[in-house]
């Protein structure tokens, strides 16, 4: 999945040192369309050689200042900022609206109303959790335990124990029950395990807002049991898994009969946990980390119920702690913001109500976004992008020289197997019985989870719906979903800087045709790999060419383990692998697609660049973005997507096609030479 990064660029004629470009393509006769580029971003002192990245977004990069509010900014938050002020208008509209009950203006305008009405936030404090805290505090033995984790799945509280409803990833026309590790407030294991100063200082902090957060609930002694709790977080991080690991389909795909589940990890009764959590009839669960969860049924009889207690109250006010009043949600701000993310600057609360709203019901909000901002004929331009990116990518496979007849055989299969959605879903999620009241936001947000649980969970049984979406349409995002074989494109990504249907192919193939490529070639990364095209787990690899494939993935690890974007910290080659092949096979056959769209004419020269030139300018345009750098850190660690600079950098020098286009040479920063040039599709 392409993470919400960035855009804004500009461009001006290549600057003296630049290098000398290839013959100008000459123009056709016709007029043509506007390039599609921002010229005003570029910075002409930085060679294209040197650094593309920065000689195409240098003056934004320069004059922009990261939001208060944010964390990261770039093409993707902004054109999100476009969208959340669309979606206020609706939300306010049906806030003032006075629908009838039950009615999507209702369920929208109240749940939005409830979150703005700050004043009696403030009354309550925290007494919306008290029975939350009573229901943990009546928690007498084992079983009562066992029986408040399927619960605090029900209601979005985070827990060591979660699940949820997903395709068997072997059978995947049936539904199955799923179960990950979970429970770590902090973003990953290396928040607890590194030896680091940096972490270090963070966990000190970790444990400073348990104490205040445990202390503003009343708890008689807040210190003793942060530590506490942060003695027992330690443990989980230290039982659970790495995140090259969780990448790994064949790894976490664990199926056991209820009977098998338990003896596996002994202490946890999943029957029990199931059936409280409202599956019955259901004898088969998929436990993603086995060695997890036996630890996890070790901490149930060894580990004190009380502090189990003190654990479960911690997890209930993060979980919901933004609901409630000033003094606990600045505080949460306090670390999860600012410490975690060097945000400076809490959201303001409309746009806070907007989010919560959306996590809630945001297929409502979906419908009234899509009626109103997404022009049909945005949909029929992109089939025909999406079209000749997929005959772009057959014929990337007919091409590699080190794949056998018998492997390309099934990978022209799968291809051929791709669903493609775009815009929105066939069919709305629905809220049946969600209450929404205008004076209840905790409530609010508490029937609205186990509204959306429930409806998962009534999954079981039934065919898969191949028409669901994962993804909202008002989302600036898009995805491939392995196993649906599937790639979807929601209507909010389908603006410029990514998708202009006035501007020129050439920087539309190199925004959204290179996003397309991107997703196309998720379903043949890594990872990706691994699934049929009917989205069955299944190895249909030979030995050879897993091990020829094996050879040019190791390549790129190594390319992008030398990128290191702060000091002491490096990009983790294995944990963005499918990423980065997702970047560099995508653009590829983007460049082919693009190529294939001139139908063998020249390209005009618009702006004073060649159309390839545009095209890899359209390309480093959308990843213009900073960073913070608790921000940077944080995803250094976490994000399986390369950090901006090197989805740029690290992807056009590896394009011999980008070479020839501002006629990269050794010497030249971005040159590799022929022997070290990756090619995955």
């Amino acid at each position: 999945m392409l993470r919400r990064s960035l855009f804004l660029a500009c461009l001006l004629t290549l600057s003296a040192n630049a290098g000398t470009p290839p013959q100008p393509e000459s123009a056709p006769a016709a007029a043509v369309r506007p390039s599609g580029v921002m010229l005003e971003n570029f910075d002409k002192s930085v060679r294209p050689q040197d650094d593309f990245y920065r000689h195409v977004n240098g003056a934004w990069l320069a004059k922009t200042e990261i939001p208060a509010d944010k964390s990261n900014y770039g093409s993707f938050t902004k054109l999100a900022d476009d969208v959340e002020v669309n979606l206020k208008a609706i939300v306010a509209e049906a806030a003032a609206a006075g629908a009838a009950k039950g009615t999507d203006q209702q369920l929208i305008g109240d749940f939005y109303s409830s979150f703005m009405d700050e004043a009696r936030a403030e009354r309550l404090g925290l007494a919306p959790l008290k029975p939350e805290f009573a229901r943990i505090a009546a928690i007498e033995d084992r079983a009562g335990l066992l029986d408040y984790l399927a619960h605090a799945n029900l209601v979005g509280i985070d827990t060591p124990v979660g699940f949820g409803i997903m395709p068997d990833a072997k059978r995947p026309d049936m539904y199955t029950v799923w179960t990950g590790q979970s429970g770590l407030a902090m973003p990953d294991r290396d928040y607890y395990l590194k030896d680091d100063a940096k972490f270090a200082e963070t966990r000190a902090k970790y444990v400073a807002y348990l104490t205040d957060v445990l202390a503003m609930a009343g708890h008689q002694d807040a210190a003793a049991a942060a530590k506490r709790v942060m003695e027992f977080e330690t443990r989980l991080a230290t039982a659970s898994w790495p995140r090259v690991d969780l990448r790994d389909p064949n790894k976490i795909y664990n199926p056991f009969d209820l009977a098998g589940a338990a003896k596996a990890t002994p202490g946890l009764d999943w029957a029990r946990l199931l059936a409280q959590a409202g599956i019955q009839g259901h004898d088969q669960v998929v436990v993603g980390q086995p060695s997890f969860f036996a630890e996890v049924g070790k901490a149930l009889g060894d580990v004190p119920l009380g502090t189990w207690k003190d654990y479960l109250q911690v997890r209930a006010i993060d979980a919901y702690a933004p609901y409630l009043n000033d003094a606990l949600v600045q505080r949460h701000f306090d670390f999860y913001g600012r410490t975690l993310s060097g945000t400076p600057a809490l959201k303001p609360r409309w746009k806070r109500g907007l989010d919560e709203t959306e996590n809630a019901m945001g297929d409502l909000l979906g419908k009234a976004y899509v009626a109103r901002h997404f022009p049909p004929q945005a949909k029929a331009r992109m089939d025909e992008l999406v079209g000749n990116l997929l005959k772009a990518f057959g014929s990337s496979i007919d091409e590699l020289e080190w794949m056998s007849p018998e492997t390309r055989r099934e990978a022209h299969a799968k291809l051929a197997g791709f669903t493609v959605k775009i815009g929105y879903p066939e069919k709305w999620k629905e809220y049946p019985g969600l209450e929404v009241r205008a004076d209840d936001l905790v409530g609010n947000v508490q029937r609205a989870r186990e509204v959306n649980v429930k409806r998962e969970l009534a999954k079981l049984g039934k065919p898969v719906d191949r028409t669901e979406w994962f993804m909202t349409p008002q989302t600036v995002n898009a995805y491939y979903n392995p196993l649906g074989n599937e790639i979807v494109f929601p209507a909010a990504i389908l603006q410029p800087p990514f998708f202009d249907m006035n501007a020129d192919d050439a920087v539309n193939y190199g925004g959204i045709g290179a996003v397309i490529g991107h997703e196309i070639s998720h379903g043949f990364d890594d990872q990706g790999r691994k699934f049929d095209g009917k989205g069955v787990l299944r190895d249909w690899w030979t030995a050879e060419d897993n091990t020829r494939f094996q050879g040019h993935a190791g390549k790129l690890v190594d390319q992008y383990a030398a990128f290191s974007p702060l000091p002491g910290m490096s990009v983790n080659g294995e944990l963005t692998l499918g990423e980065n092949i997702g970047d560099l096979s995508g653009l590829s056959v983007a460049y082919k697609a693009y190529r294939l769209a001139l139908g063998g004419e020249p390209a005009p020269v618009i702006d004073g660049y060649t159309g390839d030139q545009r095209f890899f300018i359209g390309w480093a345009q959308v990843w213009a973005r900073k960073y913070r750098d608790d921000e940077l850190r944080k995803r250094l660690v976490t994000d399986p997507h390369s950090p901006s600079e090197y989805r740029t950098n690290g992807i056009v020098r590896n394009m011999p096609q980008f070479q020839q286009a501002f006629d990269v040479k050794p010497g030249d920063k971005l040159y590799l030479p022929p022997e070290q040039v990756v090619r995955i599709w």
